[in-house]
């Protein structure tokens, strides 16, 4: 039971952090008046180290944790969506703005990213799995 509480605590401790930086990005970066004054490149970087600042915070709290499919399955996710984003990114920049759904594609997988919700998720599922190979 000890060892359950220590497992739960880890990955309550990332759940955390992983809240308070989406909700500072939100606060004070993305939903603020000033966002589009900020010129466009300076917000890609942003936006991209909130969501590497994430990932890391993710790899490090799963990481510590029995159940290492949650940090593979993180790893997979957050790499393949951040090549994509990123070769978004690059092309935007050398070739001048992406069209309105390939921006909208890329805000999306950014979005996906920093939100809580597959970290939640993966806790959730790994929960469900483990309730089941104790026969309960």
């Amino acid at each position: 039971m000890n060892l359950y509480n220590s497992e739960r605590n880890k990955w309550v401790g990332g759940l955390v952090i992983i809240i308070i930086l989406y909700s500072l990005f939100y606060l004070l970066f993305a939903d603020r008046s000033f966002t589009y004054d900020i010129p466009r490149k300076l917000r890609h970087i942003i936006k991209f180290g909130v969501t590497i600042l994430v990932y890391f915070v993710g790899t490090y709290h799963l990481g510590k944790l029995e159940d290492k499919w949650m940090s593979q399955l993180w790893h997979f996710i957050h790499i393949s969506l951040l090549i994509t984003i990123t070769a978004i990114g690059i092309y935007d920049w050398a070739f001048g703005m992406v069209d309105k759904k390939t921006k909208e594609l890329a805000a999306t997988m950014q979005e996906f990213l920093i939100s809580p919700v597959l970290y939640v998720a993966m806790g959730i599922i790994n929960k469900r799995l483990n309730r089941d190979q104790l026969g309960n």
